[in-house]
């Protein structure tokens, strides 16, 4: 029966491999080569062990007239079980030691980048170069709710990859905001827990452009499986114009605080903000997932006075789930979600909450 339904289920079958990849770095490479020798080492201790017992089982079986030695206390032989898995030890430790001391030397590096895990995205900051950002999924919810075919990198795409030069040793300094995570991109061969309270060090040097993914490994709350990491590297000098780039954005991030915003404008970019922020707790519709993510359609705070939504977006609510977002989201962005959350779903409140509210109420905590 197993054979007959065969045909049926292939088309259903994963793709899948038993082995580690190479990986893109010269450290993922030593790590690969490291453990393919381990590997054949314990193959070989494997065809020697079974092979002479089961040699020992059909050669001296009872069957065939043979008798069982009887000794003990052999010297000969409590030397070689000793000596030779020593040795054996011993040679696997070499290239081992090599390889850890290489991975544990983040020293003269050429970019250092912060890396902080919140619930569920990762925030990047270049050290020394005044850009930072926040890597949140990219994944359309149509997909993960089954409205819509599932695409290539399902669940393994952001809106923000972190870009980093090709043939510079790069540093990642790991920590986190809120709970435990943990930053693993395979082919880099990074992978390193981020540690509230603690700065874990790590590195890497790609040897060719790409784009390469990882994952959190650390159950770290509900959406733990929605926060993905990608890793773009590109020659020095499209790294250079990127930077330059992002530099240029984020002074006119700055400039936008003083602007004067209209409804439409707010709406426009809070709808965005909160699709990338927002939806994963509070849904796309606003009603939330009770009693844990409570609705915002509808609801005192998004209906009512505009200073205690303020507050809450900013400093979040002890005790919950609800992050503080002051220092996760610029004040335009915290402003438009805020006006969108008050004026989408039927609540219409009609006001308008701008990045200068937003700014002021900050300055009135300081």
């Amino acid at each position: 029966m197993g054979i007959l339904l065969w045909p049926i289920f292939m088309p259903a079958h994963a793709d899948w491999t038993v082995n580690m990849a190479p990986g893109a770095t010269a450290v993922s490479h030593a790590v690969f080569d490291l453990h393919m020798t381990i590997f054949w080492v314990c193959a070989v201790i494997g065809v020697l062990v079974f092979g002479a017992m089961f040699w020992s089982m059909l050669v001296h079986r009872r069957s065939i007239g043979q008798k069982a030695a009887h000794f003990h206390e052999s010297t000969t032989v409590e030397v070689l079980w000793t000596v030779v898995p020593f040795i054996i030890l011993v040679v696997m430790a070499i290239p081992a030691t090599k390889t850890l001391i290489e991975i544990y030397d983040p020293s003269e590096s050429e970019v250092d980048i912060q890396i902080t895990g919140y619930q569920w995205k990762w925030h990047y900051k270049y050290l020394g170069q005044d850009v930072e950002f926040f890597s949140n999924l990219a994944t359309p919810h149509d997909q993960i709710n089954n409205r819509a075919p599932k695409g290539e990198h399902y669940l393994l795409e952001v809106d923000e990859p972190l870009v980093v030069p090709v043939g510079a040793k790069v540093r990642f300094l790991i920590t986190a905001a809120d709970v435990i995570h943990s930053w693993w991109v395979p082919a880099l061969a990074v992978k390193k827990d981020a540690i509230p309270g603690f700065v874990n060090e790590a590195w890497t040097r790609i040897e060719e452009p790409g784009i390469f993914r990882g994952q959190c490994t650390e159950l770290c709350g509900k959406d733990h499986g929605f926060m993905p990491v990608v890793v773009e590297a590109k020659s020095k000098e499209d790294f250079a114009a990127w930077l330059a780039e992002r530099k240029e954005a984020a002074a006119a991030e700055r400039e936008l605080t003083s602007k004067e915003w209209t409804m439409e404008e707010l709406m426009a970019r809070g709808e965005k903000a909160y699709n990338a922020t927002c939806v994963a707790c509070h849904q796309a519709g606003g009603e939330g997932l009770p009693p844990m993510f409570p609705a915002l359609k509808g609801s005192p705070i998004a209906t009512g006075p505009a200073e205690p939504h303020i507050a809450i977006v900013v400093n979040g609510k002890p005790g919950t789930s609800m992050a503080a977002f002051g220092k996760q989201l610029s004040e335009v962005d915290i402003a438009a979600i805020i006006t969108y959350e008050r004026n989408a779903w039927g609540n219409k409140v009609g006001d308008m909450v701008t990045p200068k509210d937003v700014l002021a109420f900050k300055q009135a905590q300081e």
